[in-house]
C-alpha cells in the first residue's frame, strides 16, 4: 500500500513504485492537486490502474459540475469500513470482468 497526504505526494510516491498499482483509492477535492488530476497522471505510468473516487460532496454535483465524469467509481462520505470493502471489491471484480 502507497500513502500520501495530498495529490502532488500520491503522484511522486506512485511514479516512484515500481511495481504496478491496481487501485487508487481518493478524494476527489484535495487542495494544490486534486485526485482527478492526480489519476490522470498517475494512470499514464500505471495503464490499467482503477480509481475509486471518494468525497463529501454528493456524487451528482460533482458530475453536474464538470469535476468527474459519469459512470466513475464513487464512494460517498461517509462510509464504514464495510462500505468501503465492499466498493473495493466491486471496482477490483469489474476489472477482472473486464480482462484486467
Amino acid at each position: 500500500m502507497i500513502e500520501a497526504s495530498d495529490g502532488r505526494g500520491a503522484v511522486q510516491a506512485g511514479e516512484r513504485e515500481g511495481g504496478a498499482i491496481h487501485l487508487m483509492v481518493t478524494d476527489v477535492i484535495m487542495p494544490g492537486l486534486n485526485g482527478r488530476e492526480a489519476a490522470r497522471r498517475l494512470a499514464a505510468r500505471h495503464p490499467g490502474m482503477k480509481v475509486l473516487y471518494m468525497s463529501g460532496y454528493a456524487e451528482n454535483a460533482i458530475v453536474h459540475h464538470g469535476v468527474l465524469d459519469p459512470g466513475i467509481s464513487f464512494l460517498q462520505k461517509p462510509f464504514t469500513p464495510e462500505g468501503l470493502a465492499r466498493k473495493v471489491r466491486e471496482v477490483l471484480d469489474a476489472e477482472r470482468a473486464e480482462g484486467g
